[in-house]
């Protein structure tokens, strides 16, 4: 169900006449749709509409026929900062319905409750059934999680009162943290950043940055001084070299970090390159924009197979 991309109204209403053919989701397919937003897990009007096999619009007026049963914490409706968040969230300006004007509602488990009452159709129902127990294994997951971390407080209070327990206790908080590190969300392969996701393409090629056990060469012909800020962010004994084309007000900025920071050496280039790379360790990425504007516009970060030095023998 995930794969059906939906992008313009009458494509909508053809999805929604033929939803039997689908079949209905799966539990593990309504957690992955599951969000937490001010707090509280909800899930978004268009999620809901499209679990039902409704149409948003019109699920959304049935709640508001019904308004008086829908208090605050049952639904609310999204601010603009937190929808734009979502669109970077998910690395798309495109939301399940098609474009809307107005800001999409959340519902929460007890909002989605009273909705259920609303809706009677055998598919709704089932799907409500689902949704509840999707919401269930979610607060589970959280307490399993909780509970984690929990352990690990009273694991280091142990450590603190009885130090011959250390070595057997460092082995249990390894394989705690390796068990938190396997089911910890990674850095995909590839990322797609909408235009204005600058924060979001700031963090993760920090995150990339923070990665690097070896080196980092950034191929790119444009850099100024925050592309030097964010290099600052590897950790001791990590190589920096930067290859990009003679600037003046770049090399004298380089010149001051140099004097405070980890050296980070500058190569010129030879000729001008049309594409930017970024390499980290073995690993090579291709940006497809410079590394001080990722973000601004619509731009992707992708993985490539070849070696660095495929790369580096090029220029």
């Amino acid at each position: 169900m995930e794969n059906i991309i939906i992008k313009k109204d009458k494509q909508v209403v053809e999805i929604v006449k033929n939803c039997e053919k689908l079949g209905t989701p799966s539990v593990n397919d309504i957690e992955k749709l599951i969000l937490t937003i001010r707090g509280v897990q909800v899930l978004i009007d268009r999620d809901l509409a499209f679990l039902y096999q409704v149409e948003v619009k019109q699920m959304n007026r049935q709640v508001k026929r019904n308004i008086e049963r829908f208090p605050e914490d049952f639904m609310f409706q999204l601010t603009k900062e937190e929808y734009n968040g979502l669109k970077c969230h998910f690395g798309t300006s495109n939301e399940r319905g098609g474009d809307r004007r107005a800001l999409p509602y959340a519902f929460t488990q007890q909002g989605i409750g009273m909705l259920s009452g609303l809706l009677r159709s055998r598919v709704a129902i089932d799907t409500n059934i689902k949704i509840m127990r999707a919401f269930v294994g979610m607060q589970r997951y959280i307490a399993a999680s909780l509970e984690i971390f929990q352990r690990l407080d009273r694991v280091e209070l142990q450590q603190l009162e009885n130090k011959q327990w250390m070595q057997t206790t460092d082995n249990k908080i390894e394989e705690i943290l390796e068990k938190i590190e396997e089911n910890s969300p990674k850095l995909l392969p590839e990322q797609v950043f909408p235009t204005g996701c600058v924060w979001d393409a700031w963090t993760y090629v920090s995150d990339m940055v923070r990665l690097a056990k070896d080196r980092i060469i950034l191929i790119d012909n444009f850099v100024d001084d925050r592309v030097l800020s964010m290099l600052t962010k590897r950790s001791d004994g990590v190589s920096a070299v930067i290859y990009t084309r003679y600037n003046e007000q770049f090399l004298t900025d380089l010149k001051k970090h140099n004097t405070q920071y980890p050296k980070i050496e500058f190569v010129q280039l030879p000729h001008r390159n049309h594409d930017r790379f970024l390499i980290i360790d073995g690993q090579v990425y291709l940006l497809g924009a410079s590394l001080k504007d990722l973000g601004s516009g619509l731009c992707a970060i992708t993985e490539m197979s070849i070696t660095p030095e495929t790369i580096l023998d090029l220029l």
